[in-house]
């Protein structure tokens, strides 16, 4: 796919992180030289200097041939203006635009986005979806992943098992997903390492520091999790580090939740500070050094439940989640911009990576492939994706049985979701209208995947 990225800030380069793992061709535009030169230095990207809003500028990249534009940049205006141009006079069939102003946000202006005013397909805004990533999690104590399918009514989330001595060590995967029926859940995925593990697969047994990824109903995840010896406490006191739209986002919503009995915001920027002081309620606002003693002891931080770090700058999300791994009982969630972080946070103590290219990415998946996709989300840089696809009655799969469809064998449907039915035994089932499958989907099979699921 020819795809153009405006912008090469954090939301631009890692969405180009993201897609440098397919088989895409990809430009990125951008006004600043210098993060022009730090992205094609770590990407095969074709750097251009220059505003993706100005007609010359897409002209001189031959934006007529292109398939996608992502606007990015830090603009609201210039993203859209760049979308209107890419349109009027490139024809460009897909425009995905970053919005995040709440002005053009607001509900009433949602007639606003079509081929007759503004032909945007799809608005995005990363910071919010980065927030409700991290609420997720925080409102699932021990997940490192909650992924929300068919409007909430089914979920997979993942945990790392850690616990040896738990009752479940002794059996294989396959029994234990017999005694998960009881419950209607399933251990869908196993990641162990850089290895994808399957359900399908015989005689495995779980080890310590599996990552699990289980599909349940919404009201059994703490039921689920316990069974695996992961019982934490909801988190009573959270402590998060960055002064921005995530954080202001984040805090808006632990403040309607009542397990939370003291939240609290360390910002460095004094102008910053009073803004989030002046739109939040009851979340306490600390002016001052990060990383200072002071300052995290006026915040808590030895005692808090849960630090999140969502700074723009890498290094001090990683120092603060390093930080907080001293405290025994502190779950650490960090949010990392480049891929080089990944390896290194992995190995701290009671710390959940942010990746904010997988949680970008996932915004726009449905729109990058060619299935009839409803939700997507991707399980991390180069480890594939799960998709939601709905048996639609004009499918040309209607009446196949799942080994029909000749699924690879390094993908997997996940389950069958009939009529609020989970249907994990999919080898021999017939499908039919209305049927939604998630589909389990490794990168180097996307375009397979994409063909079976295209009509």
């Amino acid at each position: 796919m020819k795809i153009v990225v405006g912008g090469a800030s954090n939301v631009g380069k890692s969405i180009v992180g993201y897609l440098s793992f397919g088989n895409n061709d990809i430009v990125v535009i951008d006004e600043d030289g210098a993060k022009l030169d730090e992205i094609a230095k770590e990407y095969d990207v074709q750097p251009v200097l220059g505003s993706i809003s100005r007609p010359d500028i897409q002209e001189s990249i031959g934006m007529k041939n292109m398939d996608m534009l992502i606007a990015v940049t830090d603009s609201d205006e210039i993203n859209m203006v760049a979308c209107q141009v890419a349109f009027t006079l490139f024809n460009v069939p897909k425009k995905i635009a970053r919005v995040d102003s709440e002005y053009f946000l607001n509900p009433l202006w949602n007639t606003l986005y079509n081929e007759k005013s503004l032909p945007i397909d799809l608005v995005i805004t990363p910071d919010i979806e980065i927030a409700k990533f991290i609420e997720n999690l925080l409102n699932l104590p021990g997940s490192t992943a909650v992924f929300p399918f068919l409007n909430n009514k089914i979920n997979i989330f993942a945990f790392r098992h850690l616990d040896v001595d738990i009752p479940f060590m002794k059996f294989s995967l396959n029994h234990i997903n017999q005694k998960l029926k009881e419950l209607s859940a399933h251990i869908v995925l196993i990641a162990r390492g850089s290895r994808r593990i399957l359900p399908s697969e015989e005689e495995v047994h779980l080890q310590r520091n599996d990552l699990i990824y289980v599909s349940c109903l919404p009201e059994q995840n703490m039921e689920i999790m316990r069974l695996f010896g992961v019982d934490h406490n909801p988190y009573e006191k959270i402590v998060i580090f960055g002064g921005n739209p995530i954080s202001y986002y984040l805090a808006s919503q632990i403040e309607k939740n009542e397990n939370v009995a003291n939240c609290c915001i360390i910002e460095e920027d004094v102008q910053k500070a009073a803004k989030l002081a002046e739109n939040l309620n009851s979340t306490t606002i600390i002016t001052g050094e990060i990383m200072s003693d002071v300052i995290l002891q006026d915040a808590g931080f030895a005692s808090a439940d849960a630090s999140v770090a969502v700074t723009g700058r890498d290094k001090d999300n990683m120092l603060l989640a390093l930080l907080a791994s001293r405290n025994k009982d502190t779950q650490a969630l960090s949010l990392v911009n480049s891929k080089d972080y990944n390896v290194l946070t992995a190995n701290i103590r009671n710390n959940v990576i942010i990746d904010r290219s997988v949680i970008t990415i996932s915004a726009i998946l449905k729109y990058l492939r060619k299935a009839r996709i409803r939700e997507a989300y991707s399980v991390g840089r180069g480890m594939g994706e799960i998709w939601e696809i709905k048996i639609e009655a004009d499918s040309v799969n209607l009446g196949r049985t799942i080994d029909e469809l000749k699924i690879p064998s390094e993908s997997s449907i996940m389950l069958i979701v009939r009529n609020n039915e989970l249907i994990y035994d999919t080898a021999q089932t017939r499908l039919e209208a209305g049927d939604v499958i998630l589909i389990y989907v490794t990168p180097q099979n996307i375009r397979r995947i994409e063909n079976i699921f295209y009509l």
